[in-house]
């Protein structure tokens, strides 16, 4: 393990770039999940068609420029644009990072109804060699957290938190950087509060967990929920209690070692996503790079304005251009909402 090189990688994947901060796209669906969004769009869902709307995001202005690093899915990290050129070589070409989504997902956990665990920790190993060699130089794993009556349970936590910490060693032996997604969900009714609550066990939980794993926390990044109320709660929070909730959250539970944390967005439209990250920075200063790793909140316009015909592929790239420049200004707490007529 290069420690060295992982603390440059991990920071760099947060880095500042002019007056904004550089921040990930998350393009690791599953076909089952793309395939939802594309239904809603209008697109049949295959492996072409996943390929020519991954490409347009691949080969935006954006790469390099406003976005650091690519989150890819298994399937995509083996495709190629259109003119043969690898999508790993094409985000490596723009200036960005590759990386890879090794998580398979979700299972129940037996007795404990509705709670769930990551796998995909046999044959990890292997795995993260598979893909350095493809040239991916981070990994991210993805543990979900139900909030509801008497969930989380310690037995939840526990078993995620263990996940996340033996995938993070696994990722410094194959020298990656390790992702790591403790994600507290935002379905539910629950209030700002209790989010709050919930993230606190959770994030104790895990770097409790890395600590024991004996993880290199410089080489790491955090991809965490902002704090705020669950969907289905009828009182939404302004930008500043999730703020100053999500900062009161990191302050207490992220050691300083940690260099980069980039938010899901975990259900937020676009630019409700930009003006609460935007909130958090300009709270600052902050002891760590506080960016985003959005996926749906990156995409859902584009994707629409797509729609699955080739003639809107170009339209489609500038209005995922712009949903870059608003979050690279948020990380920065540079966003205005009236950026958001700019395009």
């Amino acid at each position: 393990m290069d420690r060295d090189r992982l603390a440059s990688l991990a920071a760099a994947l947060g880095a500042r770039k002019g007056g904004a901060r550089q921040g990930l796209l998350a393009a690791d669906e599953s076909p089952g999940t793309i395939g939802k969004r594309f239904e809603a769009a209008g697109v049949a869902c295959t492996p072409e068609s996943r390929r020519a709307y991954r490409e347009i995001l691949l080969r935006s202005e954006a790469l390099g420029a406003q976005i650091s690093g690519v989150i890819l899915h298994d399937e995509t990290i083996r495709q190629t644009a259109a003119d043969g050129e690898s999508f790993v070589a094409a985000i490596a070409r723009a200036g960005a990072i590759p990386g890879v989504k090794v998580d398979r997902g979700v299972t129940p956990l037996p007795g404990f109804p509705g709670e769930s665990a990551t796998e995909g920790l046999d044959g990890l190993a292997a795995r993260l060699a598979e893909y350095r060699a493809m040239g991916a130089r981070f990994a991210k794993w993805r543990a979900v957290i139900d909030v509801g009556m008497g969930a989380p349970s310690d037995h939840c936590l526990n078993a995620n938190a263990q996940a996340l910490a033996r995938y993070a060693a696994h990722c410094h032996a194959a020298d990656l950087v390790p992702i790591v997604e403790p994600e507290v969900l935002m379905d539910g009714d629950h209030d700002l509060a209790h989010c709050y609550a919930v993230s606190k066990r959770t994030l104790n939980r895990v770097f409790a967990e890395l600590h024991e794993a004996r993880v290199f926390l410089e080489g790491v990044v955090l991809k965490p929920n902002m704090v705020v109320p669950g969907l289905k709660n009828p009182r939404s929070a302004q930008p500043e209690e999730t703020a100053r909730a999500t900062l009161r959250l990191l302050r207490t539970c992220v050691p300083v070692a940690v260099p980069t944390i980039a938010f899901l967005s975990g259900g937020q439209g676009e630019v409700e996503a930009s003006a609460n990250l935007d909130a958090i920075n300009r709270l600052g200063p902050l002891p760590w790079a506080v960016t985003f790793s959005f996926g749906r909140a990156l995409q859902e316009s584009a994707q629409k304005t797509w729609a699955g015909k080739a003639e809107n592929a170009a339209q489609a790239q500038r209005v995922f251009a712009h949903r870059a420049r608003m979050n690279a200004l948020a990380a920065a707490g540079r966003w205005e909402a009236a950026f958001e007529t700019r395009a």
